[in-house]
């Protein structure tokens, strides 16, 4: 598989505080991901290019993150049977991070109509900025389907924010990706079953689904490598640039601060609740489900704030 990798601004130009670090700084995080997402889970197209866009936003994000400290059993785990299998981790930001977490979530699971493969990566932020959040999924149920969550999710009532809208949807031309997606003739609208999930995507969110047919896992590979990556990167590339950091958001009076917080913490809680934490304990023994559901509910009451 070609090697994917951001646009040459966002490779050459991190940010001033990690020029000075060694290579060995962004090759460690992406070492240990890659040995231990490549020796649990089997090949997919959409996981290596996951794997590179989690190692992108690592290296780039570098020291406004700490280490991760989540338990060996959670960042590695299956059911009883082997069948299936998962791996979570977490990362907090660093004092004086615009970054509340960065939650990335490895899922291959056994089920009657064969295997689904789910993979997650979020990004939160915390009150420091009103940008936006950075979502990534894909939920793949074999070598011909794809379903592809991509979204810089709001965290202002937008139509209340016009200001907001132009900062970070029209003026970063976001909206450019979705529009190339939904142009394959293999691409249709997706409609998560949660009308809550629906109501939190931004105007300019890619909720496709695609569909390659019998005899399509080649067109699927051309679609994944090509489209796809593509819009992976151009998102991830404006979420870096303009959403990333403690000087990125619009102005906040102090009750539109405390409202977004509040609202912060139901998105949270509530959107991670119905992806993950429900769909766990069908997926895995009790046992599993509920350790690896912990670190995910520590995550979400965890109340980090740049206010004193």
């Amino acid at each position: 598989m070609q090697a994917l990798s951001l646009s040459p601004p966002l490779l050459t130009s991190p940010p001033r505080s990690l020029r000075s670090k060694s290579s060995n700084t962004f090759r460690a995080p992406r070492m240990d991901r890659h040995a231990r997402i490549s020796s649990q889970f089997p090949p997919l197209l959409h996981r290596d290019l996951a794997l590179e866009v989690a190692s992108l936003m690592e290296s780039r994000l570098g020291s406004d993150l700490l280490p991760s400290s989540v338990p060996d059993n959670v960042r590695s785990f299956q059911n009883q049977s082997g069948t299936s299998f998962g791996s979570l981790d977490i990362r907090y930001g660093a004092p004086g991070s615009s970054v509340d977490f960065l939650l990335e979530s490895w899922l291959h699971c056994k089920v009657p109509t064969g295997a689904i493969d789910i993979t997650t990566l979020l990004v939160y932020q915390n009150d420091s900025t009103d940008a936006p959040h950075f979502n990534l999924e894909f939920i793949q149920a074999g070598p011909t389907s794809l379903v592809l969550l991509l979204d810089l999710i709001p965290r202002r009532d937008l139509s209340f924010c016009p200001d907001y809208i132009d900062t970070f949807y029209q003026d970063t031309n976001v909206d450019k990706p979705r529009q190339d997606l939904e142009k394959l003739p293999q691409a249709v609208p997706y409609r998560s079953p949660s009308l809550y999930i629906r109501s939190i995507w931004s105007p300019t969110a890619i909720l496709v689904s695609i569909n390659c047919g019998e005899g399509g896992a080649t067109k699927m590979e051309e679609i994944i490598k090509g489209t796809v990556a593509s819009a992976a990167k151009e998102v991830l590339g404006i979420w870096l640039e303009r959403c990333f950091g403690t000087g990125t958001g619009t102005e906040m009076g102090e009750e539109e601060r405390e409202y977004m917080i509040r609202r912060d913490r139901v998105v949270k809680s509530k959107s991670i609740e119905i992806d993950l934490s429900a769909n766990l304990p069908r997926l895995f023994d009790p046992d599993v489900a509920n350790r690896v559901i912990a670190e995910i509910q520590k995550a979400c009451a965890r109340l980090k704030s740049s206010m004193p």
